[in-house]
């Protein structure tokens, strides 16, 4: 859960086969699918564990759970273990990229990293952190694809075009600060990367910004941030773009015109952001915080929420820029790893519920 989730959808193997998962039931209705609308995930409700028992061979947990106290979660966990229904948990965040502090986010897994059954996690890196935590072994399975097969074709295409018939594109570098998660510092990365970037000829620096960010009445509103970003668009200095969030058919177009995408975060641990830059021929510059560059090839500099090196954004940018390195994937390379991640989920499966 949540089944709704693109991560959790691409775990599926290509041809639908393997393990049935249950569409995430409406919050407002207790069984009709939610599509896009999952929140609260219900399935976290011990009552509703207790109602669909006989539906469920097993559960396996993804996302969702951020604002469930430590009571909830360890009534959901006796709910899972009065009806003998295995967990599976993958360990996608080891710090909430949602959450200012840690502190709720440590205390959530102090509850299901010993109560899972079995622990996934992406990256070596993070199997290791689990492991000096707590004790505890998880399975390393790499991230899926996020972009749709025929949008990566596409993109690629466009790409080869664009390289070898000499079509006019500035050197595009990305920055999107979305709705300024607590895990961004954009006042730190954002004038290093002006400066980074109007030293190359023909290079743009966009920024993408949401409106409730530099609406003076937004739920997310930055006075400083929105005055510095509308200085640097006046002066031309930035291509500033304020819009609200993006559909999946508009940010597969907004991530396939760029060179370089920059993840501006202070803290995290994996990234679905870089996986889908991936896909799309997109290079991400990604900090030295969490696990990135465990996910696959990224150019890197040196943040977390104690030091930011500005000279290293600056040479990752200029690096990108020289080179034209491409550090995407291909769709043969993403169909075979769905193919091999599907089958390791099944296994794992299988050896839970006992076929």
């Amino acid at each position: 859960m949540p089944a709704g989730h693109v991560y959790v959808r691409h775990l599926a193997a290509e041809n639908g086969t393997g393990p049935v998962r249950l569409p995430d039931p409406d919050p407002d209705e207790s069984w009709r699918p939610a599509g896009q609308r999952w929140w609260p995930p219900v399935m976290l409700d011990p009552a509703w564990v207790a109602a669909h028992a006989d539906e469920v061979a097993l559960f396996h947990l993804h996302f969702g759970f951020d604002a469930r106290s430590e009571a909830d979660l360890e009534a959901w966990v006796a709910a899972l273990r009065r009806v003998s229904r295995p967990l599976v948990y993958t360990v996608h965040d080891l710090r909430n990229p949602h959450h200012p502090s840690r502190d709720l986010h440590d205390r959530q897994l102090d509850i299901l990293v010993p109560a899972a059954d079995k622990l996934i996690t992406l990256t070596g890196g993070a199997a290791a952190e689990i492991r000096s935590r707590w004790g505890r072994e998880a399975i390393v399975l790499p991230h899926p694809h996020v972009v749709p097969f025929e949008t990566m074709h596409a993109a690629r295409a466009m790409r080869h075009v664009r390289a070898h018939r000499g079509v006019a594109h500035p050197f595009t570098v990305g920055l999107h600060l979305k709705s300024l998660r607590p895990s961004m510092a954009p006042h730190r990365v954002l004038p290093v990367l002006v400066d980074s970037v109007a030293g190359l000829p023909e290079a743009v620096l966009r920024v993408d910004v949401h409106r409730d960010v530099m609406a003076a009445d937004g739920p997310h509103h930055d006075n400083d941030l929105a005055r510095l970003l509308r200085t640097l668009a006046d002066k031309c200095r930035v291509d500033l773009r304020v819009h609200d969030y993006f559909s999946d058919a508009e940010l597969w177009r907004y991530l396939a015109g760029l060179e370089v995408s920059v993840l501006p975060y202070r803290f995290g641990t994996h990234s679905g952001w870089l996986e889908a830059c991936r896909d799309l021929g997109t290079t991400v510059v990604a900090p030295t915080c969490g696990y990135f560059g465990e996910q696959g090839p990224v150019l890197e500099y040196d943040h977390d929420e104690d030091r930011f090196d500005a000279d290293s954004l600056t040479r990752a940018i200029q690096h990108a820029y020289s080179t034209r390195i491409y550090l995407g994937t291909s769709v043969e390379e993403r169909r075979a790893q769905r193919r091999a991640i599907a089958a390791e989920h099944d296994l794992v499966y299988g050896a839970l519920v006992g076929h």
